[in-house]
């Protein structure tokens, strides 16, 4: 008997804990644009899905590639997205029913040659997926990896003094169920309902190369590469066309780290190759000349584009892709 009351509290105390955490993760975790798209590629289905990185977010407009190729599309890049995250991206779609025809991965540098690092980056995708087995199998490979504070308390790398600041507006979005992108839009940019986040034009002359990382092939992480062949073969045994692009990036940037971003291409067009994946690479002599490389048309050295020139990439991207 004394154990069995034992147990019970046990369990009260732990029920209690949860309700409370589930309450704070309620009222603190913000309503990002993670939430949005998370939302509606689990309700609705699209003939193109994008991963990939914030060159994709930024570069990639799914109505512009859908005036060209009539096919509907949904942006799911973000900065930040690590090849396990596009793992469980495609199988939370196939789970839901949602599956695309075809997923376009946008194959950027960055995010093959490091760790998935701890903090909310851990929480961006899984934090918004739907109770599923994608979710579970999420949890288990990749958040139990990561500070226990992420999964506990998912709101503590947000400042305290700007959630407080919105509790009654992030409740009230929450409990409304309410996933329009009336407050997705800054001074420097919009996100649209397609899940591309416009970038507004700014003064080029002032920026310079300085933050912008050499490509290492020898800093790529084998983690990386294995959950892309992970993907690649889910994609094919779910009927899913898997098809590469490597966004353009500003004409000096290519001429400073030249033998770096040589180098790694030359090893995703192998690594390619070798899955039997088609790859358009906007750098390379063939695509080179598709699109401009003057600075005028990004934001930053790095390779994000404003939205007229994603607009403009967009539709050439959907021609080179085609139906």
């Amino acid at each position: 008997m004394h154990s069995f009351k034992l147990f019970l509290k046990t369990a009260a105390v732990l029920i209690a804990a949860a309700a409370i955490l589930y309450l704070l993760d309620f009222l603190l975790y913000p309503c990002t644009f993670t939430r949005l798209d998370i939302h509606t590629v689990t309700t609705q289905t699209f003939d193109d899905v994008y991963v990939g990185t914030s060159h994709g977010k930024m570069n990639i407009d799914p109505e512009s590639m859908e005036e060209v190729t009539g096919r509907s599309g949904h942006n799911l890049c973000v900065g930040g997205e690590y090849p396990a995250d596009i793992y469980y991206l495609t199988k939370l779609l196939i789970e839901t029913g949602h599956v695309p025809k075809r997923l376009i991965y946008e194959a950027g540098p960055d995010y093959l040659v490091r760790q998935k690092e701890e903090g909310n980056n851990y929480l961006l995708f899984y934090h918004e997926f739907p109770m599923t087995k994608a979710k579970l199998e999420y949890f288990a490979d990749t958040v139990m990896e990561c500070d226990f504070r992420a999964a506990l308390f998912p709101w503590y790398e947000y400042p305290l003094q700007t959630v407080l600041g919105r509790i009654r507006k992030t409740a009230a979005t929450k409990w409304n169920r309410d996933y329009s992108t009336d407050d997705m839009k800054s001074e420097t940019q919009q996100y649209h309902a397609s899940g591309f986040i416009e970038r507004y034009p700014v003064d080029t002359s002032t920026l310079t190369t300085a933050g912008v990382r050499q490509p290492a092939v020898a800093e790529v992480v084998p983690e990386n590469m294995d959950y892309l062949k992970k993907v690649i073969r889910l994609c094919r045994d779910n009927g899913i066309e898997f098809k590469a692009v490597i966004t353009p990036i500003p004409l000096a940037t290519l001429q400073e780290f030249a033998q770096g971003y040589q180098e790694m291409w030359a090893m995703l067009d192998a690594f390619f190759a070798e899955q039997g994946v088609t790859c358009l690479n906007f750098n390379d002599a063939e695509h080179f000349n598709l699109f401009t490389h003057e600075i005028m048309a990004y934001t930053d050295y790095d390779g994000h584009m404003n939205g007229d020139a994603a607009r403009a990439f967009s539709r050439i991207l959907a021609q080179q892709l085609g139906g």
